[in-house]
């Protein structure tokens, strides 16, 4: 007898599964496209191998995003610093008419074309022999050589189904800027655990750091695990036992995928697998909300830069908790922070402080009284200094000074340090060069004006106050 769980489960499949029409289309461009980069490699006298690799090829694609992967596995006699430039110009003759055409940059370059609506990257490659890898992409193959052997068809729903409730609660997709589970991880789980629910069931069930090893490469020496990779997830990659398959994965991401895992078993609906439309505040309700909120919200907005996702989300990233680091060093409670970003034309940081300013004056302790040249030193140092404000005097076996602040201002703190661009305290490079060239600050309401004039950003500033996922009921 079919559970309410399994009838949500196929209810849901049919809504992910592609027609056999979309089939047929992406099936005929897919050939289409290799056909082209086949003609390409001998106009461009380059021996290579070209192959359709990814979910296409592993059919585990879902029906609303049919995005190929077309891989040309070139000759390693070919040099790793014209890997990029050799690839590129295969693709780019082999794409010509295309709709249209992006340069990427991932390890090195690629391109992003659109054709017929569909979505084809083209990546070069080495045809390496496994564990004679010379670019991150030379595993790809036997990425889909090992789950098209051993994934069954049933097994390939299921993968569908995870790869779709992961989408839905916000957490799929390994690029920088979500850091969430790839579509290779989320095979090699349903593989582990059999089935969607399972695997489900297993992460709601999680309570320590989870190691899966598919190949048993580590089989008898589960202890070089612990020294090899230190992530909350590791899934050794079967082709290469070097390799965590889920080091992309954020601690925060694998923890939401976890409550949210509890929160569907418990109370299980197709509204997990499709996230409502997130509409934003009105104006005049941000207005109340902010007003009431309580904390101090804090936006440092700069224009956009010019470089690939990756790359600026990995300095965002890096930049954002840097900054966070600058406001806690000067006594700043950060309660929340976060980065948006349109990817072109402008960046904003959030940090919400406890205060925004702080009194003007802190208690320091030295060292306790057991330790003679210590205190020696302490009070050396703060027995004449103009900084004290009372003190030294004992308290609790230590010696305490209180010393006016540096800085009791958030705002002037963040403008002083990043008056050079920040590079001093942390900030990344391109994110320096942005804040060089200029930056704005604001507090609370001011942000209104922005908050107006940008939708998706209006739509991340209202999830960002709402704080709650919209699965947690």
């Amino acid at each position: 007898m079919q559970t309410d769980l399994e009838a949500l489960t196929l209810q849901v499949l049919k809504k992910i599964t592609p027609t056999p029409e979309e089939y047929r289309k992406v099936e005929a461009l897919s050939r289409h496209v290799e056909q082209k980069v086949l003609e390409a490699c001998q106009q461009q006298a380059v021996n290579a191998v070209v192959r359709i690799e990814g979910s296409i090829a592993k059919d585990t694609w879902l029906k609303e995003n049919p995005d190929i992967d077309l891989f040309i596995r070139l000759p390693t006699t070919v040099s790793r610093e014209k890997l990029g430039e050799v690839g590129l110009n295969i693709a780019k003759v082999a794409a010509h008419g295309a709709t249209k055409i992006i340069e990427c940059y991932a390890e090195h370059p690629y391109l992003e074309v659109l054709i017929d609506e569909l979505r084809v990257d083209i990546v070069p490659c080495y045809d390496a022999n496994p564990g004679e890898w010379q670019s991150a992409t030379d595993r790809t193959p036997y990425h889909t050589d090992y789950i098209k052997q051993h994934l069954t068809l049933k097994m390939r729903e299921e993968v569908r189904l995870l790869k779709q409730f992961l989408q839905g609660i916000g957490v799929y997709g390994a690029e920088i800027k979500i850091g969430g589970f790839s579509g290779y991880l989320c095979e090699l789980l349903i593989l582990t655990y059999g089935s969607f629910i399972q695997t489900v069931q297993a992460f709601a069930d999680y309570s320590k750091r989870v190691v899966i090893d598919p190949e048993h490469h580590f089989l008898g020496k589960e202890n070089e695990v612990v020294s090899l990779f230190f992530e909350p997830l590791v899934v050794v990659d079967p082709v290469d036992k070097a390799r965590n398959v889920a080091s992309a994965v954020q601690a925060e991401k694998l923890y939401t995928f976890i409550g949210a895992a509890r929160a569907f078993l418990q109370s299980p609906s197709e509204g997990f697998f499709f996230a409502p439309k997130s509409l934003p505040l009105t104006v005049e309700d941000l207005k109340s909300v902010l007003g009431n909120y309580g904390s101090v919200l804090l936006f440092l907005v700069t224009d956009g830069l010019q470089v690939v996702p990756d790359v600026l989300w990995g300095q965002l990233y890096r930049s954002k908790r840097s900054l966070r680091k600058l406001l806690e060093l000067y006594d700043y409670k950060v309660l929340r922070d976060a980065v948006w970003s349109n990817e072109s034309t402008l960046n904003v940081f959030v940090f919400e402080l406890e205060q925004q300013v702080l009194v003007n004056i802190k208690k320091h302790f030295g060292p306790p009284l057991e330790r003679p040249d210590e205190c020696a030193q302490f009070l050396t140092k703060y027995l004449k200094n103009s900084q004290v404000i009372a003190g030294p005097y004992v308290e609790e076996g230590k010696w305490v000074v209180e010393l006016t602040r540096k800085n009791t201002n958030a705002v002037v703190l963040l403008r002083e340090q990043l008056a050079l661009g920040g590079k001093n305290v942390g900030v990344s490079e391109f994110i320096a060069k942005a804040f060089k060239e200029g930056f704005s600050i604001f507090v609370n309401n001011e942000i209104i004006e922005l908050y107006n004039k940008n939708d998706d950003f209006s739509v991340f500033l209202t999830n960002f106050l709402m704080g709650k996922p919209f699965w947690l009921n």
